[in-house]
């Protein structure tokens, strides 16, 4: 689990205010501290059950999405506002899903070198390029095939492939 940046408010009452965190796989976390610091506040956003005000981009090392099962990951990352997850390379099977699904993965070699926790990143989509704003560095993102950006601007397999479908006359 790797989030940066997440925040939480109720009307103007801040109860979580970029929150980083990283928990590797097998790892044992306990969360500590007095009643009403955010910590079930906390835990319902990583569950998916509460919705994160800020926090969209996660950034990936290599071979991202290797092992199973990726259905439940990626659903909890859709459910906490994940708009799209940037990794130096993913797992084949991984990638293949996530995107018939609809959902932005996409490759950017060198991304984790030149991103720090905390970083906020703007990607164009349509320039195939990532920007530091911390640092200014821009990075090329690897460009969509014209399935994969047919895909993701449709929602997803089934909807690229209704839109390509031409009724019989």
């Amino acid at each position: 689990v790797s989030v940066r940046n997440l925040s939480k408010s109720f009307g103007h009452h801040k109860i979580l205010e970029d929150i980083n965190l990283e928990i590797a796989s097998g790892e044992f976390v306990v969360l500590v501290g007095p009643s009403g610091c955010g910590k079930s506040t906390l835990l319902r956003m990583l569950a998916g059950l509460e919705t994160i005000n800020a926090g969209d981009l996660l950034v990936g090392g290599h071979n991202f999405g290797y092992g199973h099962p990726h259905y439940p990951a990626m659903r909890a990352m859709r459910h906490l506002g994940i708009a799209a997850v940037i990794a130096e390379s993913f797992s084949p099977g991984f990638f293949r899903g996530e995107t018939s699904m609809g959902f932005p993965l996409v490759s950017c070699p060198g991304i984790r070198g030149a991103t720090a926790r905390g970083d906020a990143l703007t990607v164009d989509w349509d320039t195939n390029e990532v920007r530091n704003l911390r640092s200014g560095q821009t990075l090329m993102l690897q460009p969509f095939s014209e399935s994969e950006r047919g895909m993701l601007d449709a929602g997803g397999l089934i909807p690229y492939l209704k839109r390509r479908v031409v009724p019989a006359s």
